[in-house]
């Protein structure tokens, strides 16, 4: 297993939407022990495989829920459904989220309160995942990345400007940027 760098936005994988998995090979099995590898050093509760440069739809999570169980896996080719989102404004304090295609920085961003995600997992096993709150968070974000979206480019007008003097300022926005968990620091 490695850690692999990760993307940072502008990196053309992150903005365009990921190719089916056709087949789980060897290869595949080796990728996604690897982004568990890069998503558990960054840290981060979930890793899309564009994030590491592999457009293809796959996408590994993990999660501690309030009693400090674990709650880990990956999908693969995942098809998701959600609630409507509640209308208004997104708490600062309750729904900011962050990136580490987007490293160091958190904005509010409102997501649907509950999804339902299926797939299959290395085994070609069916995954159904139905999960709310902060869970349904990960898979909404996660499942974004597949389809070429970052969450920044949800935001609302105001936090949206600001992201985009953020991205100018470090020079991201633009093809060929990526940092190294364990290696690089990107905390702001």
């Amino acid at each position: 297993m490695a850690v692999l760098p990760i993307r940072i936005m502008g990196d053309p994988v992150l903005h365009s939407p990921a190719a089916e998995v056709e087949e789980v090979t060897d290869e595949i099995r080796e990728l996604v022990a690897d982004m568990f590898e890069t998503m558990d050093a960054a840290p981060g509760v979930g890793l899309a495989a564009p994030q590491v440069g592999v457009s293809l739809r796959i996408y590994t999570y993990t999660y501690q829920d309030d009693e400090g169980a674990p709650w880990r896996g990956v999908v693969i080719n995942p098809v998701l459904w959600m609630s409507p989102p509640v209308p208004g404004e997104p708490d600062p304090d309750e729904e900011s989220e962050g990136c580490l295609s987007f490293p160091g920085e958190r904005f509010p961003l409102r997501r649907a309160d509950r999804v339902l995600v299926t797939g299959v997992d290395l085994d070609l096993q069916p995954v159904l995942i139905e999960v709310d709150g902060w869970r349904a968070r990960i898979m909404q974000h996660e499942f974004d990345h597949l389809d070429g979206i970052l969450y920044v480019d949800r935001l609302g007008d105001n936090d949206w400007k600001t992201a985009q003097k953020i991205a100018k300022k470090r020079g991201w926005n633009r093809p060929g940027h990526s940092w190294m968990p364990g290696v690089d620091d990107l905390e702001g």
